[in-house]
């Protein structure tokens, strides 16, 4: 993004000062010809006297704006050219300035400033382009597609511009309409492999299979990212032959992406080719023998050929690798923030339950994160997130992740009914919690109540599949999801 800023804050600059000289009269000349050859001391030193007579003439502040902005000085610029805009509203040099120098800083202050601008000169295609990118920044998608479609050609070389614009009309669930802005990219660098993959991704997303295996043909000898996405387009296209080929290929030329053959076992597993799928994830185990995915993978083959004990045996060894499974999403997005730095978010939440200490969201927050952290039952760490997930449970009923959390406390310390009920009343509230259905099954077989288990491992298996068909689609979203 700081190079399209860059592109547009020359361009401001560019027509600014022309437009400022243009608008004084004669006492102002010498300070005009002074900006205009960028001696801009000089022009200061000029400039103090004259708004000393005149502290009302919006042009001079917007004058003494443009000479702060020439020597750097972008705080005393920003105000100068508001004092201007205080004066004459909408006083072009001003609203220029003003806006060019909040979008370098990527605020959104400078929104409303461009908003009044273009409602002064609605032609103004920079004004557009600058606005486009803000709201793009701000997440605002569908004011963000309406204001590049104002832009012109200003954007017609700038590949990063063309991908923010298709990354909005992809949020929006139209990417038919985002393939002609990557079409152009790739127009014009026809070898730049990464273009191929994306429009390709882009043309999948719009149900245009055929379109992507004519955009990816002059990859498909040898890049296996190519060869993936040529497998999904070929399974979308019912070409389920040419679909496992690609994909085998592209195992082969790179056996160590892991990804690859979890794709294989997704595919098995909807051709009901389930024992392929499993041989072929073994071998994906035998190279990366700590992947949870893969074990996952083949847990959910295993439920279906009803290799239960298998399926049971996979998905126990996935949650032990993985250690995020033992975090809640909310947690997890906290842990995140934190840099995964487990120590650092529980400080924060710590220091936050001080000043809210019935905060039932931070209440579980602590216990999720002190499990995570690998509190031991019968440790004060393991006491302590027992109470907060119990008094978070108290405090709001119907909080289904502290309720998860709590399941797995139980589970953990041995109370395996009260951890069923406790799963129990998490599924309820969230049907789709992986988790939850994982220590529910773990809690009933240690109760020796298995009679559930196949179903369960059903569930369990089925709630993985969704979320690897989901982990896809993400995944061609974020190909296209580039920042310019």
């Amino acid at each position: 993004m700081r190079w399209l800023r860059r592109f547009l804050t020359a361009l401001v600059i560019t027509a600014l000062l022309p437009c400022a000289a243009a608008q004084t009269g004669d006492r102002t000349s010498p300070i005009a010809a002074a900006l205009q050859t960028g001696d801009y001391a000089r022009a200061l030193a000029m400039l103090k006297p004259a708004l000393q007579a005149s502290p009302h003439d919006a042009r001079l502040w917007a004058m003494q704006g443009a000479a702060q902005t020439g020597l750097g000085d972008t705080n005393q610029a920003l105000a100068s050219y508001r004092s201007a805009l205080q004066i004459a509203p909408d006083y072009l040099p001003a609203l220029h300035g003003a806006a060019q120098i909040e979008f370098d800083r990527s605020s959104p202050e400078a929104i409303p400033l461009l908003v009044r601008l273009l409602k002064l000169r609605p032609q103004d295609e920079i004004g557009h382009g600058m606005l486009a990118v803000l709201e793009y920044q701000q997440g605002d998608w569908t004011e963000a597609v309406n204001q590049f479609e104002k832009t012109g050609s200003l954007f017609d070389s700038k590949p990063g511009a063309l991908h923010a614009w298709a990354t909005c009309l992809v949020r929006l669930h139209e990417p038919d309409q985002a393939v002609p802005l990557l079409q152009r990219v790739l127009d014009r660098n026809p070898g730049d492999a990464r273009e191929r993959r994306l429009l390709a991704s882009l043309q999948l997303m719009a149900h245009a299979p055929q379109d992507a295996l004519a955009t990816l043909a002059p990859l498909l000898a040898g890049d296996p990212d190519a060869l993936e996405l040529a497998s999904a387009a070929y399974e979308d296209a019912h070409q389920t032959d040419k679909a496992v080929d690609a994909l085998r290929q592209a195992i082969v030329l790179d056996p160590n992406n892991a990804e690859l053959y979890v794709d294989f076992a997704a595919m098995a597993s909807a051709h009901q080719s389930f024992q392929v799928g499993i041989s072929v994830v073994n071998d994906g185990i035998g190279l990366h023998p700590n992947d949870a995915a893969l074990y996952f993978a083949r847990g959910v083959l295993h439920v279906q050929l009803a290799q239960y004990d298998l399926a049971q045996s996979d998905f126990e060894t996935a949650y032990r690798l993985d250690p995020n499974q033992s975090l809640s999403t909310a947690a997890l997005g906290l842990a995140a923030v934190q840099q995964n730095d487990l120590d650092k978010a529980l400080a924060t939440v710590e220091e936050k339950l001080k000043r809210r200490p019935e905060d039932p969201i931070l209440l579980y927050l602590q216990a999720d994160v002190l499990l995570a952290m690998g509190a031991e039952p019968g440790s004060p760490e393991f006491q302590r997130a027992t109470r907060s997930a119990q008094t978070a449970v108290k405090l709001r009923p119907d909080l289904e992740p502290a309720r998860a959390v709590l399941g797995k406390l139980e589970l953990e310390s041995g109370d395996y009914r009260q951890a069923a009920s406790d799963c129990r009343k998490a599924l309820e509230l969230d049907p789709t919690d992986q988790s939850s259905v994982y220590h529910l099954i773990q809690a009933l077989r240690k109760s020796g109540e298995t009679s559930e288990t196949p179903q369960l491992l059903k569930r369990l298996a089925q709630l993985r599949q969704d979320e690897t068909e989901k982990e896809r689609e993400q995944y061609r979203y974020r190909l296209v999801d580039t920042e310019p």
